[in-house]
């Protein structure tokens, strides 16, 4: 990492407080970046399934990762704060070489799953944490936010996230993202990993943000919400003016 870019790193880790989390509505290209930049959040955050959306590809590594880390670089250029990348799992690449295509899109951060995206099968405990302490130590600086996947593609089961979660800390991961943690578990998984910083998705009939921060939470993002909900407003616009409406009314 340059000097800058680990300035930006040092800043995007800082972000990350219990109690009080960092909200990242998730950008997919430079324009939706620069909208959340300008409304003054401290950070951007980019989400793979609408990257891949906006580039016409489907998520989980449908998309060639020279594409995704460009599309990544047009969103730091974007903007001055710092950005971190979901990249899935890498998209095959070794762990060195995503650590260095992150730092040569100007990402200070990023999302690593645990689970294959294309057979959408969890990936061996071990095996993740050998991945995650490579991609450390191929970058001290990167912020590491380790997705743990047991509550969409595993069995679903507490234990096994917090022993996940827990694993991947120790490798070297600054957060960890059990994406679909139930509501109701979420103050133990907080407290089973020590209070260690943890990331919640918030989508529709999710718990507010004010309650989240209650639990103990460090980072709220929502995925690819955003651009779901805007293309849906799209679809309405673009129906009316087939029906005559005018949609700048």
């Amino acid at each position: 990492m340059t000097t800058t870019l680990a300035a930006k790193a040092r800043a995007l880790r800082a972000l990350h407080v219990p109690g009080d989390p960092v909200v990242l509505p998730n950008v997919w290209d430079a324009a939706s970046a620069r909208v959340l930049a300008e409304a003054g959040y401290p950070a951007i955050a980019t989400a793979s399934a609408a990257v891949s959306a906006a580039l016409g590809y489907r998520d989980g590594h449908d998309m060639p990762a020279d594409e995704a880390f460009a599309a990544v670089r047009r969103v730091s250029g974007a903007v001055d704060v710092p950005v971190t990348a979901d990249v899935e799992r890498g998209y095959g690449l070794p762990p060195a070489v995503i650590a260095e295509r992150l730092a040569e899109a100007g990402a200070a951060g990023c999302n690593l799953e645990d689970s294959d995206p294309v057979g959408e099968r969890l990936v061996e405990v071990g095996e993740q944490v050998d991945f995650l302490a490579a991609v450390r130590a191929a970058d001290p600086e990167l912020v590491i936010n380790a997705r743990v996947d047991v509550f969409i593609h595993g069995d679903r089961s507490l234990d096994e996230g917090v022993r996940r979660a827990r694993a991947y800390l120790e490798a070297g991961a600054d957060c960890v993202y059990p994406i679909g943690l139930p509501a109701e578990h979420v103050a133990a998984f907080v407290a089973a990993v020590d209070r260690r910083p943890v990331n919640l998705w918030h989508g529709p009939g999710e718990p507010g943000l004010g309650e989240v921060a209650a639990l103990g939470v460090a980072r709220v993002s929502f995925g690819p919400g955003l651009q779901r909900l805007l293309l849906a407003r799209l679809g309405e616009l673009v129906g009316g003016i087939r029906e005559g409406r005018d949609p700048y009314a």
